[in-house]
């Protein structure tokens, strides 16, 4: 496969970026994973089942609680409809690798909806294109073949080429990266009939960026939250879907 403009622009580049990369790990702001619930019952209405798997962001870094995180706020959305279980599997630093190897931690339980959130920890280790794309193939069949789901929302990359903890050139490096691993969250929904792409089209201000110049602030995780929960919404109304996605009354 040929390299693109921006890989062959990086290669005499390496040796910079390297040194940039240790200097950030350095001196970044190392945030929690915000305290509360991980999994839970909500809500009433018709019955569903739904899993969030993901990073540092799916877990809810930048956050006081995962009640103001992704997970909190997208369940509070959800269940003014549904009657909702749902269990949250992420951790920082997880990549789609990583999160292939959790697998087997999930309860041997249904869920009808996934929302995946990778992208920006196999930006960051450069992981390829295909093989990004293999991986979050692999996903997605286990958790159909193992916990019958029927719909996947890939929560697309953020914009890493404004993160303002990263330096120049690595942030062009990353940001060109980021953008072509999310072109191929897009081709899959494309591709498949089961899954759908979220891109995260969210103007990018200091409002949106937590204290450490990376993660979303809780002011970021409200609007994603929104986002996914019009996205899931917007297929489960359909009535020509509905019963294929196995939404119970």
């Amino acid at each position: 496969m040929p390299l693109s403009k921006d890989q062959i622009l990086r290669i005499p580049l390496i040796p910079v970026l390297a040194a940039q990369a240790l200097y950030v790990r350095s001196i970044a702001q190392k945030l929690p994973e915000p305290p509360g619930p991980r999994q839970g019952h909500a809500g009433a209405g018709e019955k569903l089942s739904l899993l969030i798997l993901g990073d540092s962001s799916a877990a809810g870094v930048g956050a006081s609680t995962q009640a103001n995180a992704l997970s909190g706020q997208l369940v509070e959305h959800l269940s003014q409809r549904f009657d909702m279980d749902w269990h949250l599997l992420a951790e920082t630093g997880a990549t789609t690798k990583s999160n292939l190897g959790k697998l087997p931690d999930l309860p041997p339980t249904r869920f009808e909806v996934a929302v995946l959130v990778h992208g920006v920890n196999d930006t960051t280790r450069l992981t390829s294109k295909a093989t990004f794309k293999a991986r979050q193939t692999r996903l997605m069949e286990h958790l159909r073949a193992q916990h019958g789901t029927q719909l996947f929302v890939l929560s697309g990359l953020p914009p890493m080429h404004h993160f303002p903890l990263l330096p120049q050139p690595l942030r062009w490096v990353l940001g060109c990266h980021a953008e072509r691993l999310d072109r191929a969250l897009s081709e899959l929904a494309r591709d498949r009939g089961d899954c759908t792409h979220l891109a995260l089209d969210l103007p990018y201000e200091p409002r949106f960026i937590a204290q450490d110049g990376f993660h979303p602030s809780e002011e970021a995780y409200r609007e994603w939250a929104h986002l996914v929960a019009d996205t899931l919404l917007e297929c489960l109304s359909d009535e020509a879907q509905m019963p294929c996605l196995g939404v119970r009354p």
